[in-house]
């Protein structure tokens, strides 16, 4: 099922692609047919949305700058959420190819779309904490911190990506419902936010 969906090796390709982005950040287009698109595009937004964060933090800049780098964060979050629900609507019309109807109302709390977006992000993290462990400031106790977590951080990521292994061949075996749950973003939408709609 990873196989069809192009979610195979999603760990190593997220990898190869947030080191080329690191090198080169003007475009997500990278590995296209060695993964799924729509998987390799949330994880694009992820590495946006992980610097547009660090941007927030920064306590040299005026207020104005962190202002807009939050609104920047809003909009790359709309889209991060956008992607999890097409990559869920791609996941679960191939498996309505092979299993129509499953014989059961079991269903999973997290989408397999929902997980590729936490495995992206722990991919992000693993790419931080390994760079973080090459510091040249840095001594050895705050390296070897780094080291270890990075080990963490690197079994998570490997428990992620069999939970959603585990999880597809569920749905494809009919054990289990696939359903579409919509984020549906209140505060992003003007006609919804109360503090939006008010100004009218």
């Amino acid at each position: 099922m990873l196989n069809d969906l192009h979610l195979a090796g999603l760990e190593s390709a997220f990898d190869q692609a947030i080191e080329q982005w690191h090198r080169d950040d003007s475009s997500f287009d990278v590995l296209q047919g060695a993964v799924n698109p729509i998987a390799l595009e949330l994880a694009w937004r992820n590495h946006l949305l992980w610097h547009e964060e660090d941007k927030a933090r920064r306590t040299d800049v005026d207020d104005s700058v962190i202002a807009t780098v939050k609104r920047a964060i809003d909009k790359l979050n709309q889209q991060r959420n956008d992607q999890i629900e097409k990559l869920d609507e791609a996941i679960l019309a191939e498996i309505t190819k092979s299993i129509p109807e499953p014989n059961t109302e079991r269903t999973n709390s997290e989408t397999p779309g929902s997980i590729v977006d936490r495995i992206s992000i722990m991919s992000l993290k693993v790419y931080h904490m390994a760079e973080d462990s090459r510091r040249d400031d840095i001594d050895d106790e705050h390296r070897q911190r780094s080291l270890h977590r990075l080990a963490v951080l690197q079994l998570q990521r490997y428990d992620l990506y069999n939970a959603l292994d585990q999880l597809l061949a569920d749905y494809q075996a009919g054990n289990k419902r696939m359903k579409l749950y919509k984020q549906f973003k209140m505060y992003n939408d003007p006609s919804l936010n109360p503090e939006l709609y008010r100004q009218k």
